[in-house]
């Protein structure tokens, strides 16, 4: 494919015009007075300079990389027909739509920019982190930082046991067969040579408890009401998972509440001091 300079120009001047601050979770100051985002907003949203984007966006530079245009797409928050749009203008084919991909739908960011206080995270069906909250990293560390298998908090269940701490250990039992129980019906429902089924195939061949527990052959388990953390800091949190769900590409949105007035809530006040590193889950 061809990249078309004139109309990726003109096609992000438009988008770019159209947002609004609040439209992708920044504050709208007093005294603005541009149209739509600037440039420099733009660019940090996408986490490119602000040069980079302004050659793009002016038609001047080179053809952007399939990366920079996925880039671009999440951080202009653009549907999945504009995301294709926007990949076939700058000459690259578009990423399948489905249960691999990791574009993130406008309405779920819409929706998560506004849980900047709120332990929030959006994960893929494979428990792959693709968004977190500032209080999400804290309660449970920047699980966005992993790649290959390891994105999966069900790989690094069996692969990591570091990454079990976070957790009760009452409930270890009980998240070891609910990740087995959902690796199975998902890696039934994509089939052979999807993501799913790759992870199913190294946690066999690599893990004997995997293995031990999968021929159990049990599915339908789900998540408890009440997730029971162990935080480092500050100790036992018992927390209710609220899940929106993003039929188009598999994504759930996530978020962790406390009963009010119960200890867990005063501990949810606190996250914000707090931190944990990226190596826990």
């Amino acid at each position: 494919m061809t990249i078309d300079r004139d109309g990726l120009a003109q096609f992000l001047r438009g988008r770019r015009t159209a947002l609004q601050p609040e439209d992708v979770g920044l504050p709208r100051t007093a005294r603005r007075r541009t149209v739509g985002l600037r440039r420099e907003e733009v660019a940090s949203l996408c986490h490119m300079s602000t040069d980079y984007y302004s050659r793009i966006e002016q038609g001047r530079g080179p053809q952007p990389s399939s990366e920079m245009v996925a880039a671009i797409a999440q951080g202009m928050h653009l549907s999945l027909p504009e995301r294709d749009h926007l990949f076939r203008l700058a000459g690259h084919h578009p990423p399948i739509r489905g249960a691999t991909g990791d574009h993130i739908g406008p309405g779920l960011l819409r929706i998560f920019d506004r849980l900047g206080d709120t332990p929030a995270e959006i994960v893929t069906e494979l428990g792959e982190t693709l968004r977190q909250t500032s209080p999400a990293r804290a309660l449970v560390g920047d699980t966005t930082a992993y790649d290959g298998p390891s994105r999966s908090i069900g790989y690094r269940w069996f692969t990591d046991l570091t990454s079990r701490d976070i957790y009760h250990p009452a409930d270890h039992e009980f998240l070891t067969r609910m990740w087995v129980s959902g690796l199975r019906e998902v890696a039934t429902l994509r089939g052979p040579g999807s993501r799913a089924a790759e992870l199913r195939d190294l946690l066999l061949e690599s893990n004997a408890e995997f293995r031990a527990v999968w021929d159990r052959h049990e599915v339908g388990i789900r998540p408890s009401e009440t997730k029971r953390f162990v935080h480092p800091e500050l100790g036992d949190l018992d927390l209710a998972c609220q899940t929106l769900v993003d039929p188009g590409q598999s994504h759930f949105l996530l978020v962790y509440t406390a009963v009010p007035g119960s200890p867990s809530h005063e501990k949810l006040g606190m996250l914000a001091a707090v931190a944990l590193p990226h190596s826990v889950v």
